[in-house]
């Protein structure tokens, strides 16, 4: 990853706050390769994180600062029909995330002399005093109605155009990953900045030792629900397969009786770099953050949305028809057929 040709603030070893969304844990993923640029540039790097985000980031970073910020916690429906409605009672809770992480970011600004700010999708993390840099793949947030696209165009550019500048991890030509995700007819009024996708990986050739390697992530209950629908699949396989659930947190271990089938609740970066070489074919979410890992190391996937989440549905007919990758829904995946 490298930065805009014009980034820049006070020089080496200013004080740098990245904070991702724990909206899904692709967002904390996609900030290892910011963290470690930075890193490499001599900045002083504090990261501010909710819980499940700050696990998965202190195990790729253990000598950084971690200041506690409270995530947005959002929860799914367990019905695609529900989804919208379940995240439209959500908006009160939204707004307030957004408020108290703005009055949590004057302080902190304060206290530890920040000069500079990289939010990924929270939109409450600016500042008029210093450099605010908003980090996200989505200009456009899909919706079921043009309408309703429209609206929260609207009101994301409102929040975005605060900031001091937008980075979009994507290519900038036709030749991109997102589509009209990251290439809106309109774009803010702030500069907007592609750097091209942003990936933890790196591609290198490796032995396969397995027929596929699962990989789960996203918000509950959906995640839970495909990893039942996999579990049960699994029994009736003597192919060799990885199942990595993206549980960081969790310590309890799921066992599996089937000599032919490993699981793991969650893998750091080296670890998953290598399960996802050594595997034949990847199965996961269509998450953006998976999508450009999947890109960087040249793998067959099978990608699954999350049942009503329009953005992983877009983002995974697309890719089929760019023939990147293959789209499968949840309600029809069939192991045994992939496979």
């Amino acid at each position: 990853m490298k930065l805009p040709k014009n980034f820049n603030i006070k020089g080496n070893k200013s004080c740098v706050l990245v904070a991702p969304l724990d909206w899904g844990l692709g967002h904390a993923t996609r900030c290892i390769p910011v963290i470690k640029e930075l890193l490499s540039l001599n900045y002083t790097v504090l990261i501010g994180a909710s819980k499940s985000t700050e696990v998965l980031l202190k195990n790729e970073f253990p000598q950084l600062t971690f200041l506690p910020i409270d995530g947005y916690n959002i929860t799914y429906s367990k019905t695609k029909v529900g989804l919208w409605i379940k995240l439209i009672t959500q908006l009160p809770k939204i707004a307030r995330c957004i408020k108290k992480e703005k009055k949590w970011l004057q302080q902190i600004i304060e206290q530890y002399n920040i000069e500079l700010i990289i939010s990924d999708n929270r939109p409450g993390l600016y500042s008029k005093q210093i450099k605010s840099i908003y980090l996200t793949h989505q200009l456009t947030i899909k919706a079921n109605f043009s309408f309703i696209e429209r609206q929260l165009q609207k009101l994301h550019y409102k929040f975005i155009n605060k900031f001091t500048e937008c980075w979009v991890p994507d290519y900038e030509g036709e030749n991109n990953l997102a589509g009209d995700l990251s290439h809106p007819k309109i774009e803010p009024t702030i500069p907007v900045k592609y750097i091209n996708p942003l990936t933890r990986f790196i591609r290198k050739e490796m032995p396969v030792i397995y027929d596929a390697a699962i990989v789960l992530s996203g918000p509950e209950p959906q995640r839970t629900i495909f990893e039942n629908i996999i579990l049960a699949q699994l029994k009736n396989t003597t192919k060799n397969i990885i199942l990595v659930r993206g549980l960081p947190q969790h310590k309890s271990i799921l066992n599996c009786s089937q000599p032919n089938v490993v699981i793991y609740n969650f893998l750091a970066t080296d670890e998953l770099n290598r399960v996802m070489l050594q595997s034949s074919l990847i199965i996961s979410r269509s998450g953006y953050s998976t999508i450009m890992d999947l890109e960087v190391l040249e793998k067959k996937a099978v990608l699954v949305p999350t049942p009503g989440q329009t953005e992983q549905e877009y983002l995974a007919k697309l890719l089929e028809k760019k023939e990147h990758f293959i789209f499968i829904n949840q309600h029809e995946f069939n192991l045994q057929k992939i496979l």
